[in-house]
């Protein structure tokens, strides 16, 4: 799994963690959330492109992100994009809590941004999505509360 760093360019996700880490480190004294979130875009009826974002948001005074784009060549319904999106995002919150924990960070806690919303189509996958990141152990935020997916996200997707 390959992301991109707009300053940085192609790391790793170890080399995102250690950057990530390294930005903490910067101003301990400030207080930081650790982001998730998928978005999609379907292109040319056929393909869809999926970029998951990981963001480190230093609470009020901005932050930095990272993000991997997937092409798929199926997933038709948007109940199928929805879910696959939040399995994306459960698949890298996974893999970063492991590296947390295994470097002595635990305490940090993963947000899972979803691109659902009580607005729309996906208000009806709203329990459902929300209980697979709860039921996975994270916190899940939906719209319009989860710029990680709506907004970092969904601009790469194009």
């Amino acid at each position: 799994m390959i992301f991109c760093s707009p300053t940085k360019g192609k790391m790793t996700l170890e080399e995102v963690f250690a950057e990530i880490i390294a930005y903490m480190k910067d101003q301990p004294q400030e207080q930081y959330k650790l982001i998730i979130g998928t978005d999609s875009q379907t292109h040319l009826g056929k393909e869809v492109i999926f970029v998951t974002a990981i963001v480190v948001h230093r609470v009020g005074k901005g932050g930095r992100f990272f993000f991997c784009r997937r092409k798929q060549y199926f997933l038709q319904s948007l109940r199928q994009r929805i879910f696959f999106e939040t399995s994306l995002s459960l698949e890298v919150a996974g893999r970063f809590t492991n590296l947390l924990s295994e470097n002595g960070y635990a305490h940090l806690n993963v947000e899972i941004h979803l691109d659902v919303g009580e607005k729309g189509d996906t208000r009806e996958l709203i329990k459902e999505v929300v209980g697979m990141v709860i039921g996975s152990g994270f916190d899940a935020r939906i719209k319009p509360d989860s710029y990680g997916a709506t907004k970092v996200a969904d601009r790469y997707t194009k």
